[in-house]
C-alpha cells in the first residue's frame, strides 16, 4: 500500500516572499520622488508665496504640496538642504477646500508673487502615500499568515513544521515500493531467513496459527555483529510482505524537546494499527532502548527513558496491537533494557551471526554477479581466505577487487585482484616507498620468519598462506594465516596461536642477540590471550573453573569482583603462561635454526614468500586442517558436511549452541587487572 500522493497544484515558496519584497522595495525607490517635504501652517505657507518662494502647487482633496525655490528652501529646512545634491524641496499645507485654495492661488497669480504650474489632484492621496501608509501592513499580514501555515504543515511540506514535532517519521514501503531486496538476494543465514519468513507468513495466513489457539508474536529482536545483514533481512521482509511496512531508525525518536520521542512512538503506534496487519522495522533500537537507570550522566538523559516506557507501554499494554508485528536491529542487546526483552514484547531472539564457511560461499556468488570475473576464480578458495568476515565485509572485498583489477586496466577480475584486496583491507596499502635500512630489513624478516616457523610446527596454529616483508599499513612486515572454522576452542589451540605469536620476539633474541619494539602487536595479542585464559574461561591452574566475565553487561558495579589478593594471583598466572609460551617459542626455533635462517635469506631476497615455499624447507605440515577436513567431506557426499561436522564437535564436547564463540576476526574481550 503506497501513501496517497500529494495533490498536484501550485505550492507557496519561500523565494516568492523574498521576490514581493524586492519588487516592492525597487517600486519605491521608483516611485519616490527624491524630495525633502516640510508641513507649515497657512500663513506660513501664504507667507512664503507672497515672497516669490513657491515654483509649483498640487492641490490634492484636503492639502497642498508646493515645489519651493532653493533660497526659500535653506530658510525653511536650515541647513538641511543644499542646491546641488539632487533633492527637491517640499512644503505642505492643510486647505479648507479645493475651491477656496482656487480663489487664492488666482490672487497670487493676479499679484505677481506665483508664476508657476498649479495640478489639481481630485483621486484623494496618491499611490505613493497608499503604498507608504499600508504597504508595510500588508506585507507583515503576509508573513505571518505563511509562517503561520509552515507551523501548521499545511503547505504541502509534509511533518516539518513545529506543530508536527511529535509526528513520526517511519517511511513506509510495500512489495510495489522502491525496496526491491527480496529473501533471494540474501544469501547465507538459513536459519534466520526461516524465522523472518515465517513472520511474513503470520501476516499473510494468520487463520492457519490462530484456528489452533495460537497468538502471532508481537516482535522479534534481530541481534548480531555489525555487518552480518540485519537491516538487509529487514528490507527483503519489505521486498516479500504484500503488507505496509514501516521503517524508522531508533534515533528518530529521540530530540531536544521534552516529549517528543514518546509522541513519536504514540504516533507510530497509531498509524500501524490504521493499516494493520503490517510491520514496524526499529533499526538500531539500542538508541532508545538502553537499560533505564544506567545513564552515565546520573539521570540527565530522563527523555530517553519516557520514550523507552511509552515503547513498553505501546507494545505491551491495556491497548491491543493485533495484526501489528515488531521487527528491532541491534549489534548490542547486551545492554537493552530487561522489560523489553521479556515474552511478550520481543517473543523472539534472531540470532545473525558471522557467516560459516558455506555462507561466505553464497554470499561470494552474489556479490560475484554484478562483477566480471576470470572463469578461473575459485570461490571456495576466496571463502576459505575470509574467516570472519561479515557479509558488509566480503561486498568491500569484491567492490576493492573490481578497484585494482579497474586501476590495472584489466577486462575482468582475477585471483590477483582478489588476494589483494584481502591483503589491503586487512593489512593495509602497501608502502614500498618506506624507507628501511638493510639492518632492519633483516631484523624484519627474522622476525616474520620466526612466526612462520613456530607456526608451522605447532599442532593447533593456524596454517600459513604468505609472509611479506613489504611494509603495509602500520606494519613493517606480516604474515596471513588461515583460522581454523572452530565452534569451540581447546586450551592448546589457545596456547599454541600465543606460542606462534611470540615466535617473532623470540627469534630476535636468539639470532640477533636484541629485541625491538616490532613485537608491541604481538604482545599486546598475547597478553589479551593470556588474561583471557585465566579471567574468562578458567584454563589456569591456579584459578580453575572461574570466569569473571559478565555477559549480561550489568557489570559489578564499581567495585572489583576479586581482592587483591586475587588480583596479584592473575598476573602472575598471566606472567608464567606467557613465559612458558615464550621459552617453548625459543626451543622450537633452535631446534629449527637451519630452516629458519634460509627462510629468513629468502625473505631477503624475494620479499615475499608463501606456503610452497616454506614446504621446501621443513617439508609438508604432518596435521590436516580443520577446514580440509570439511571441505573433504562435502566432497564425498552429496549434501554439505559443514553442519554435520560441527554437530559432532559440539555433542563430542558436551556443548550447546550457546556456548560457540565466533572464531576469525573477533577476540575475547579485553581484560585489565583492577579494572571493574
Amino acid at each position: 500500500m503506497q501513501p496517497p500522493k500529494p495533490k498536484k497544484g501550485i505550492k507557496f515558496s519561500m523565494f516568492w516572499a523574498y521576490a514581493i519584497v524586492l519588487i516592492f522595495l525597487f517600486g519605491m525607490l521608483y516611485i519616490d520622488d527624491n524630495s525633502l517635504t516640510k508641513e507649515v501652517s497657512f500663513t506660513e505657507f501664504e507667507k512664503i508665496v507672497n515672497n516669490g518662494g513657491v515654483t509649483k502647487i498640487t492641490v490634492n482633496k484636503g492639502d497642498a504640496e508646493a515645489i519651493v525655490t532653493d533660497k526659500a528652501a535653506k530658510e525653511i529646512f536650515k541647513g538641511q538642504y543644499q542646491p546641488d545634491n539632487g533633492v527637491t524641496a517640499k512644503i505642505s499645507v492643510k486647505i479648507p477646500s479645493s475651491d477656496k485654495m482656487s480663489d487664492m492661488i488666482k490672487q497670487w497669480e493676479s499679484s505677481g508673487a506665483f508664476k508657476g504650474d498649479v495640478k489639481y489632484n481630485t483621486d484623494g492621496n496618491s499611490f505613493t502615500s497608499l503604498l507608504w501608509a499600508f504597504g508595510p501592513i500588508i506585507l507583515l499580514i503576509g508573513f505571518w499568515l505563511y509562517m503561520m501555515k509552515r507551523m501548521s504543515g499545511k503547505d504541502g511540506g509534509g511533518s516539518g513544521g513545529i506543530f508536527s514535532v511529535g509526528k513520526s517519521k517511519a517511511k513506509i514501503f510495500d512489495k510495489d515500493g522502491p525496496v526491491q531486496v527480496t529473501f533471494k538476494d540474501v544469501a547465507g543465514l538459513s536459519e534466520a531467513k526461516t524465522e523472518i519468513e515465517e513472520i511474513v507468513e503470520f501476516l499473510k495466513n494468520p487463520q492457519r496459527y490462530t484456528d489452533l489457539g495460537g497468538k502471532i508474536p508481537k516482535g522479534a529482536l534481530l541481534v548480531g555483529p555489525p555487518g552480518t545483514g540485519k537491516t538487509l533481512l529487514a528490507k527483503a521482509v519489505a521486498g516479500e510482505a504484500n503488507v505496509p511496512f514501516f521503517s524508522m531508525s531508533g534515533s528518530d525518536f529521540v530530540e531536544m524537546f521534552v516529549g517528543v520521542g514518546a509522541s513519536r512512538v504514540r504516533d507510530l503506534f497509531r498509524q500501524a494499527k490504521e493499516k494493520a496487519p503490517c510491520i514496524v522495522f526499529i533499526d538500531e533500537i539500542d538508541a532508545v532502548g538502553r537499560a533505564r537507570g544506567r545513564n552515565p550522566n546520573m539521570g540527565a538523559n530522563d527523555e530517553r527513558e519516557n520514550t523507552l516506557n511509552q515503547l513498553l507501554t505501546e507494545m505491551d499494554g491495556f491497548g491491543t496491537n493485533s495484526g501489528v508485528i515488531i521487527l528491532a536491529a541491534t549489534n548490542r542487546a547486551d545492554i537493552l533494557d530487561k522489560a523489553l526483552l521479556r515474552a511478550g514484547r520481543f517473543d523472539r531472539q534472531i540470532y545473525v551471526d558471522l557467516p560459516d564457511l558455506n555462507d561466505r560461499v553464497a554470499i561470494f556468488k552474489v556479490h560475484l554477479q554484478k562483477i566480471k570475473t576470470d572463469d578461473s576464480l575459485d570461490v571456495d578458495l576466496l571463502a576459505r581466505q575470509t574467516p570472519g568476515f561479515s557479509g558488509a565485509d566480503i561486498a568491500n572485498v569484491c567492490n576493492e577487487a573490481a578497484l585494482i583489477a579497474a586501476r590495472h586496466n584489466k577486462t575482468v577480475v582475477d585471483r590477483q585482484d582478489f588476494i589483494d584486496a584481502v591483503d589491503r583491507i586487512i593489512g593495509g596499502l602497501e608502502k614500498r616507498s618506506k624507507i628501511t635500512t638493510d639492518d632492519e630489513k633483516k631484523a624484519i624478516s627474522i622476525h616474520e620468519a620466526g612466526h612462520a616457523t613456530v607456526s608451522w610446527h605447532l599442532r593447533y596454529a593456524n596454517p600459513l598462506i604468505k609472509v611479506t616483508i613489504v611494509p603495509r599499513g602500520k606494519a613493517l612486515g606480516a604474515a596471513w594465516y588461515l583460522p581454523e572454522e572452530r565452534q569451540i576452542t581447546p586450551s592448546q589451540a589457545i596456547l599454541d596461536e600465543m606460542c606462534a605469536t611470540l615466535g617473532g620476539r623470540a627469534a630476535e633474541e636468539l639470532f640477533l642477540g636484541r629485541i625491538s619494539t616490532g613485537a608491541a602487536n604481538d604482545l599486546e595479542r598475547v597478553t589479551k590471550q593470556a588474561y583471557a585464559m585465566v579471567v574468562y574461561y578458567g584454563m589456569s591452574d591456579k584459578l580453575p573453573n572461574i570466569c569473571y566475565y559478565d555477559s549480561t553487561g550489568q557489570d559489578y558495579g564499581f567495585s572489583k569482583p576479586y581482592s587483591d589478593e586475587r588480583a596479584k594471583l592473575i598476573d602472575e598466572e598471566v606472567s608464567r603462561i606467557i613465559e612458558e609460551q615464550y621459552e617453548r617459542a625459543k626451543a622450537i626455533l633452535k631446534e629449527h635454526a637451519k630452516g629458519h635462517g634460509e627462510l629468513s635469506e629468502v625473505l631477503i631476497k624475494r620479499e615475499v614468500i608463501f606456503t610452497e615455499d616454506v614446504e621446501k624447507i621443513f617439508g609438508k605440515r604432518p596435521w590436516v586442517s580443520r577446514t580440509d577436513e570439511i571441505l573433504a567431506a562435502q566432497k564425498d557426499s552429496d549434501t554439505p558436511a559443514v553442519e554435520d561436522v560441527q554437530a559432532e564437535d559440539v555433542n563430542a564436547e558436551g556443548k550447546t549452541t550457546d556456548d560457540k564463540e565466533p572464531e576469525g576476526k573477533t577476540t575475547p574481550p579485553p581484560y585489565t587487572p583492577g579494572d571493574k
